[in-house]
């Protein structure tokens, strides 16, 4: 038997975990809406993100939650790039297809740069705060994923709020719940595109600092990355925030509770579990009918 006390404690780092996938796969589930495009290269975005950050905070010094104002913007010009450059191209009747090769692809040349740049060996992160953790009624709460649960709260809150309050925010709302329709209201739709696809990216960079704290990585950790993402976001519902948001917290709840009662090796398997079982009841996810381009 496993004691109440730790089963909480799970409970605690798995909400705090499932706060950074949120982040991520926000981004992942905010292109597919805005393009219908399946981004595999989400979770290499985060990587090259977690990189940069490294040798921000090795190379000169830097915090790296600070790097984070540096590695966004980047991150949103980069994503733009590939969006006008890959993605754009591909017929439009193709590209939900086509997108997934295009896509893998710029994920295989992320993967093979920064085997060039940083070869095979797992890096981390460090910060002076890397180690260091709170007593709160009796548990213990690490303070890297508390500020990256803070983190993540408060970019999520912005992001919605763009997506809410903005002219650029509506128009985006508007082709992801009609693209044809919010062509016909004279929305540029190739641009929203780009600039949805550059909000993904965007995303992305600011949970590659974080992740790069939490977890070791090397340039083939995209792949267990992605797989992730593309689960809460399935899960979630295509095209859902809110389902991205609920799906993430989930994931981590259910595999750190399993970690601690049953094994570290289950937890994956039991989330999957669970996605194949929401997924057989409600093929198009939790929130997926109701909130399908909802933020």
């Amino acid at each position: 038997m496993h004691s109440a006390h730790a089963i909480v404690q799970a409970v605690i780092l798995g909400v705090l975990t499932g706060g950074v996938y949120a982040l991520m796969a926000s981004g992942q589930t905010l292109i597919f809406g805005v393009m219908r495009v399946v981004n595999l290269a989400q979770g290499a975005l985060v990587l090259l993100a977690a990189y940069v950050a490294y040798s921000l905070t090795g190379g000169l010094g830097v915090d790296p939650f600070l790097a984070i104002g540096i590695t966004t913007p980047l991150m949103f010009g980069f994503g733009v790039a590939i969006q006008l450059l890959f993605v754009r191209p591909l017929g439009a009747g193709d590209r939900a297809e086509l997108s997934l090769l295009v896509t893998f692809a710029v994920a295989l040349g992320i993967e093979g740069l920064l085997t060039v740049l940083y070869n095979t060996t797992y890096r981390s992160i460090e910060a002076p705060y890397a180690d260091a953790s709170w007593s709160v009624l009796g548990f213990q709460v690490p303070a890297v994923r508390a500020y990256a649960f803070a983190l993540s709260v408060v970019l999520l809150a912005a992001l919605i709020a763009l997506l809410r309050g903005t002219r650029v925010g509506r128009a985006i709302r508007a082709t992801v719940q009609n693209p044809t329709s919010a062509r016909l209201l004279g929305v540029d739709v190739d641009r929203i595109g780009a600039v949805g696809f550059g909000l993904g990216a965007a995303t992305a960079a600011a949970a590659g600092s974080v992740f790069g704290l939490v977890y070791p990585f090397n340039p083939s950790s995209h792949y267990e990355l992605i797989a992730r993402l593309l689960t809460i976001v399935v899960l979630g519902g295509l095209g859902s925030i809110g389902g991205a948001i609920v799906a993430a917290a989930g994931m981590g709840v259910i595999s750190s509770v399993v970690a601690v009662t049953v094994s570290p090796v289950w937890a994956d398997f039991a989330f999957f579990v669970v996605l194949l079982a929401v997924l057989l009841l409600r093929p198009r996810g939790l929130f997926g009918p109701a909130l399908r381009g909802a933020a």
